[in-house]
């Protein structure tokens, strides 16, 4: 019995010795683990912070593009008005070139103006040059004509193409000239005769007093080139408003000028056509419309092709439809029985 009550009274010593030394050092506790909740919070604060950054990144990368984008405008309309300059700068070239040569030409066909002439031998056209032996392309001046009543006419030859001898009565390849004229402005021609020009109708009607030949040359923006030609062309006087009269089509361009046959020419301020519609004021020139066109070689000079939001450009529906405007157009007449 006194083994048992030492016993405990040594358990309870024990017990109290541990008591105390849990008391002067209590052991710390962990922090209880974070809840899902919280962590998902902190990762959707993380996702916010980053998709920021990259929003001002995206926003920075937009303003440089802009930038980057309005520098290469800029630079694509310098270098167009540059070779607009160009451009200019050579047409004037080319006719100050053409005035020293057509000095010494003039004085020739004014000797042989100065002699007796009949019919045959009068200076009538490119034709009538290239059988008198002037055989080079490029800019004549047919001296005033008493015998044909003529008068002076600065006039382009292409001595070259099918055997040469043919006027050149209009042409479009810089885009400098507008074809936006009045009545007066197409009766007496305009532009610059070794650039774009209309050679003018009272002339155009002249030279197809005789049975002519009619020759249409495309080029389109890839350099490509087409033509048509008309084995009988002729323009009435302007009384019957330069009625155009033509027949009998061969080439690979497609026939897209046999629509405005029998057709009266028309301007913005004198509307001719077939048509409700004023189609001069619609397409932008002056041309022998219809009802409206088939084709618009006096169109509005359109660069690189497509103008898919109008239908007033350089066209021939046979090519390339409506809605291209090509890069290049020649009309050139000569007459029916000339022979290189």
């Amino acid at each position: 019995m006194a083994k048992v009550n030492l016993s405990i009274v040594a358990l309870g010593v024990m017990l109290l010795f541990f008591a105390d030394t849990w008391a002067q050092n209590p052991r710390k506790r962990l922090a209880p683990p974070k809840s899902p909740k919280g962590q998902c919070c902190d990762d959707v604060r993380s996702l916010k912070v980053q998709v920021a950054n990259l929003t001002s990144i995206l926003e920075e990368l937009s303003r440089k593009q802009e930038t980057d984008l309005l520098k290469v405008v800029r630079q694509i309309m310098e270098l167009d008005q540059q070779n607009r300059q160009q451009e200019a700068r050579v047409t004037e070239a080319e006719s100050k070139y053409s005035e020293i040569n057509n000095r010494v030409e003039i004085m020739q066909l004014q000797t042989l103006q100065s002699a007796t002439q009949t019919s045959s031998d009068a200076l009538y056209d490119c034709a009538s040059l290239y059988s008198k032996n002037y055989k080079i392309s490029g800019e004549y001046k047919l001296p005033k004509d008493e015998f044909l009543g003529t008068p002076e006419l600065s006039v382009f030859c292409d001595m070259d193409t099918n055997g040469g001898g043919w006027t050149v009565i209009q042409r479009r390849k810089i885009g400098l000239t507008s074809f936006k004229r009045d009545w007066k402005q197409y009766k007496g021609g305009f532009g610059s005769i070794r650039g774009d020009f209309w050679l003018g109708n009272d002339h155009i009607f002249r030279l197809t007093r005789q049975p002519s030949v009619l020759r249409i040359e495309l080029e389109d923006w890839v350099g490509e080139t087409r033509y048509a030609e008309y084995g009988f062309f002729t323009v009435s006087n302007e009384l019957n408003s330069y009625k155009l009269f033509l027949a009998n089509y061969s080439g690979n361009a497609g026939d897209s000028l046999r629509y405005h046959n029998n057709t009266n020419f028309s301007t913005f301020n004198k509307d001719n056509d077939k048509c409700v519609d004023h189609c001069a004021a619609l397409r932008k020139g002056g041309y022998w419309y219809n009802c409206c066109t088939d084709s618009n070689l006096n169109g509005v000079f359109y660069r690189y092709g497509e103008h898919t939001k109008n239908t007033d450009g350089i066209t021939w529906y046979g090519w390339h439809g409506p809605n291209y405007s090509l890069k290049k157009v020649e009309m050139k007449v000569r007459p029916v029985g000339f022979q290189p």
